[in-house]
């Protein structure tokens, strides 16, 4: 694992290089393919290297973030065109890799919680270097004290367990601690990220001031680091989970049917996808808090899917906006006369928003709604209705930015470069391909 880091490390140089911006996207490829060949299969650390190594679940993770990183640079066009600090922008989204990786391949709690936290600058920095809105700073501001104030509770409670257990490698971990307020410092930090609702406020605000390389990274991995933190966390608050955890999953399926409605209600095509990611990770929630298999299986299948699927909507949201200079539906309307080419790609990524087959996110809603009937029959009313409404605003997004009549004059002619179609196709023919294979994401337990 380490030769992945030091690698990054030596990339710094090229990312100040002259004209090296395409240079550092194909690394980034490079990156995958050589990291692909490390698979691991099950729940036992492999290629360990000083602290780091990975198991199934830290793979997954870090190949997606290799994979939405490079696919960062391929839709950050704009910011390579006008010549808008590309050299910082590239250093930028190198250092935010290199946390997320160390962050995914840690096999130490409190290593974890810093490169966790560490995450959190370079987002800051796309946010209010390349955010496309005055109002970036009041994102960037909500994004920053909602992680703190949940994340320093986290910090005494890391303290507080290596006192009493006297380590903090996962290897170690087992379920000892069995008060609530340990439980609450400890996962609290995990809902913010996710996000939970009633703690979301920042993730709309963050993907609308946001340039398309943040939200993609929002999007794509960074409320993945909440569900990975859920997952691994949850082995050592078992007794006080097994109690609690029924007012989480509450929350999260509730919240989710409540967010799906706010969906239906947006002018903003990037607040309406950002929505929707709420909705989506509510189910996650639900799935990781049963405690039971189908339901880790469920979550991490929805988070990959989701990771993919929201990215390449966020992108799509981004070629309308680079056109129109506009993100509201009322301006954004009658593209299939325009760019038909461009609306199949509307369509299947809907389409996949809603769990449609044949996409991963079908087989993530599946194993989550057998994990959380089997927990409680009662989960089936509000399941059924985030499925429903799921699919209404997925069908909301479309036809209303697809169909209708056009704003003329205010939309350049442009029938979308061949860069733009391979993005968009790099974002659905993995997430539709994977499922497939679908039994590598239950080959851990």
């Amino acid at each position: 694992m380490m030769k992945f880091v030091v690698m990054m490390i030596f990339m710094v140089p090229l990312s100040f290089a002259k004209k090296s911006f395409w240079i550092n996207q194909c690394v980034y490829m490079f990156m995958v393919f050589m990291f692909s060949g490390m698979m691991s299969m099950g729940w036992e650390y492999v290629n360990i290297s000083y602290f780091w190594g990975v198991d199934l679940l830290s793979y997954i993770m870090i190949l997606l973030s290799l994979w939405i990183c490079s696919l960062m640079i391929m839709a950050s066009m704009g910011i390579y065109s006008s010549s808008y600090f590309s050299n910082l922008f590239l250093f930028t989204l190198l250092i935010l890799l290199i946390s997320l990786f160390c962050t995914f391949a840690s096999m130490n709690l409190l290593v974890f919680y810093l490169f966790f936290e560490f995450s959190l600058i370079p987002t800051l920095v796309l946010i209010i270097g390349w955010g496309y809105q005055p109002e970036r700073i009041q994102a960037g501001v909500y994004l920053l004290f909602y992680t703190l104030v949940a994340s320093l509770p986290m910090m005494v409670s890391i303290f507080y367990y290596y006192y009493n257990i006297g380590s903090l490698d996962f290897f170690f971990f087992y379920n000892d601690v069995g008060f609530f307020m340990f439980y609450v410092c400890m996962t609290m930090v995990f809902l913010v990220k996710m996000p939970m609702y009633f703690v979301h406020l920042w993730l709309p605000k963050a993907h609308v001031e946001a340039p398309v390389s943040g939200s993609m990274i929002l999007a794509g991995v960074m409320l993945k680091l909440g569900g990975y933190g859920m997952m691994r966390m949850m082995q050592i608050m078992i007794p006080v989970a097994v109690k609690v955890n029924i007012v989480f999953v509450v929350v999260g399926l509730v919240g989710g049917f409540y967010v799906s409605l706010i969906c239906l209600r947006q002018s903003d095509v990037k607040a309406l996808i950002a929505y929707s990611s709420v909705a989506h990770m509510g189910l996650a929630l639900g799935g990781i808090m049963t405690l039971n298999y189908w339901g880790l299986s469920g979550a991490l299948a929805m988070m990959v899917a989701h990771g993919l699927c929201s990215s390449g909507l966020f992108c799509l949201a981004n070629i309308s906006y680079e056109r129109l200079g506009s993100r509201s539906l009322y301006l954004n309307k009658g593209l299939i006369n325009l760019m038909p080419s461009m609306s199949l790609w509307w369509f299947l990524l809907s389409s996949s928003n809603m769990a449609a087959p044949p996409s991963l996110n079908l087989l993530g809603e599946i194993m989550l709604i057998n994990s959380l009937v089997s927990w409680s029959v009662l989960c089936m009313i509000f399941l059924s209705l985030i499925s429903f409404f799921s699919a209404a605003y997925s069908l909301f997004l479309y036809a209303y930015s697809q169909h209708g009549k056009i704003f003329s004059g205010l939309y350049s002619f442009s029938m979308g470069t061949v860069r733009e179609y391979l993005l968009l196709f790099m974002h659905w023919f993995p997430l539709n391909v994977l499922i497939l294979k679908g039994d590598f994401l239950t080959l851990w337990s």
